[in-house]
C-alpha cells in the first residue's frame, strides 16, 4: 500500500508547530497554522492528525485576582465601556496587575495593552505592588507609542491607578482615565485574557528561582513570543505585530 506522503508531512509539521507554541496551540490554531502552510484541512481533521502525532496541549490553571479597591481615592468613570474594538492605534489602552510566585518572593508585573492590535505596548515589573509600578509600565507604553492627548487609558479601581501619582500623568498628557465597576472584570476583559494566556502558557509551568529569572522569562513570553509570534484570534489569527505591520502596508497602498 503506497505511503500518503502529504499525510506524513502534516503530521511532521503538526508536531513543529506544537513544538514551536511549546505545547500552547489549540486545533484551531494549529488548523489555522496548516491552512497558513497550503493544507486544506478542517478542525476535525486537524484534531485527528494532532492526536496521531501525540500532541498534547497545555491545560488552564485558575490564579486569583489582585485589586485592591477598597480605598477612598477618586476613582474614574467606565469611558471604554467595554468597547474593546479600536479602528485605530493609540485610541484605547488597557492596563493590570497581576504577581507571579518565585523562591524569592512575589514578583509583580504591570502591563499596558493597545487595544487596536492586543499588542502589548508598556511593562513594568518590581517587588513591591504600589503606584510606581503602573506609572513605570505607562510611561514605558508612552516612550514606545507616542499617543497623543484624547487616548483612554482604561484599568480596575486598584489603589494603584487611583494614586495622585497615576493620575498626574494622566493630567498632564491629556489622556482619558477610565475605570472598570467594581467587582466585574468583563470591563477588563482584554488584560485579564493576557494574563491567563501568560499563566497558562508560560508562568504556570515553571519554577522560578530567582525574581531575576522570572523577569526575563516574561520579558521573553511579552516580546518573543506574544507580540512577535503568537496567532490571536480576535486578530484573524495574526500576531500584533504581524497585524499592524499590515496595516501599515495597506494605509501606504491606500
Amino acid at each position: 500500500m503506497p505511503v500518503d506522503t502529504t499525510h506524513q508531512e502534516m503530521l511532521v509539521w503538526v508536531k513543529n508547530i506544537a513544538d514551536f507554541s511549546d505545547n500552547t496551540y489549540g486545533e484551531r490554531r494549529i488548523q489555522k497554522a496548516l491552512n497558513a502552510l497550503d493544507f486544506p484541512v478542517g478542525r476535525r481533521k486537524t484534531a485527528q492528525l494532532m492526536k496521531e502525532a501525540n500532541v498534547w496541549v497545555r491545560y488552564k490553571k485558575k490564579y486569583k485576582v489582585t485589586t485592591n479597591s477598597e480605598h477612598n481615592k477618586p476613582v474614574y468613570e467606565n469611558e471604554l465601556g467595554q468597547n474593546f474594538d479600536v479602528q485605530q492605534p493609540n485610541q484605547a489602552w488597557v492596563q493590570d496587575i497581576t504577581y507571579i510566585w518565585t523562591s524569592e518572593g512575589w514578583l509583580y508585573l504591570a502591563i499596558v495593552i493597545d487595544l487596536y492590535s492586543r499588542k502589548v505596548v508598556g511593562w513594568s515589573m518590581g517587588t513591591r505592588m504600589k503606584a510606581q509600578l503602573v506609572c513605570d509600565a505607562l510611561t514605558m507604553a508612552m516612550w514606545q507609542r507616542k499617543p497623543k492627548a484624547g487616548l483612554i487609558v482604561h484599568s480596575d479601581q486598584g489603589v494603584q491607578y487611583a494614586s495622585h501619582q497615576y493620575r498626574r500623568i494622566l493630567r498632564l498628557h491629556g489622556f482619558v482615565g477610565s475605570m472598570s465597576k467594581k467587582g466585574c472584570c468583563w470591563d477588563n476583559a482584554v488584560a485579564e485574557s493576557f494574563f491567563g494566556s501568560l499563566k497558562q502558557e508560560r508562568v504556570h509551568w515553571r519554577n522560578y528561582q530567582t525574581r531575576y529569572a522570572a523577569q526575563q522569562d516574561v520579558m521573553n513570553y511579552i516580546t518573543m513570543w506574544y507580540n512577535s509570534q503568537r496567532m490571536h484570534s480576535y486578530l484573524g489569527y495574526q500576531s500584533p505585530n504581524e497585524f499592524e505591520r499590515a496595516a501599515r502596508l495597506l494605509k501606504k497602498v491606500a
